[in-house]
C-alpha cells in the first residue's frame, strides 16, 4: 500500500501533473510525469475510468498499479523524484500483472528521461 506521502491526493496535484507533465503512452496506459513538488519521494496518482470495465475490474487494475508503484518506490528506481499520474486504458483490464508491471516501469523510465535537463523542451506551453 502506498503511504499518503507517496500518493497524489488533491485534485490540484492531479491537474498540474496532467497539464504540465511529460506524457508517455502505450496500449495499456498513459503516464504523465512532472518534477515532484515534494523532494522526499515520488508520488503517484491513478485514473481508471468506467471505460476500463465495471467496478470490480477497475479496482483490480488500480490495486495492481498501486502494488507496482509501491515496489518501485521501495526499490528507489532513480534518484529523480517525480509526480506521476497513470491513466489506465481499457486494454489494461485484460493484461496480466507482469505485463502491467513492465509497461509501468518502462513508461516511468521514459517519462523521467523526458524530464532530464538535456531533454529538448519542444511543445511546452
Amino acid at each position: 500500500m502506498l503511504a499518503r506521502a507517496e500518493r497524489l491526493v488533491s485534485a490540484a496535484d492531479y491537474r498540474r501533473t496532467v497539464r504540465r507533465g511529460r506524457r508517455a503512452s502505450s496500449e495499456l496506459m498513459t503516464v504523465y510525469t512532472l518534477v515532484g513538488s515534494s523532494g522526499d519521494t515520488s508520488r503517484f496518482g491513478f485514473i481508471v475510468s468506467k471505460a476500463v470495465g465495471n467496478a470490480v475490474t477497475r479496482n483490480r487494475v488500480r490495486r495492481r498499479l498501486k502494488a507496482i508503484c509501491h515496489a518501485a518506490v521501495r526499490a528507489e528506481m532513480s534518484s529523480a523524484h517525480v509526480d506521476a499520474v497513470i491513466r489506465a486504458h481499457p486494454a489494461a483490464a485484460t493484461a496480466g500483472f507482469q505485463e502491467l508491471e513492465s509497461d509501468v516501469l518502462r513508461l516511468l523510465d521514459r517519462g523521467r528521461a523526458l524530464l532530464s535537463p538535456s531533454a529538448p523542451l519542444s511543445g511546452t506551453r
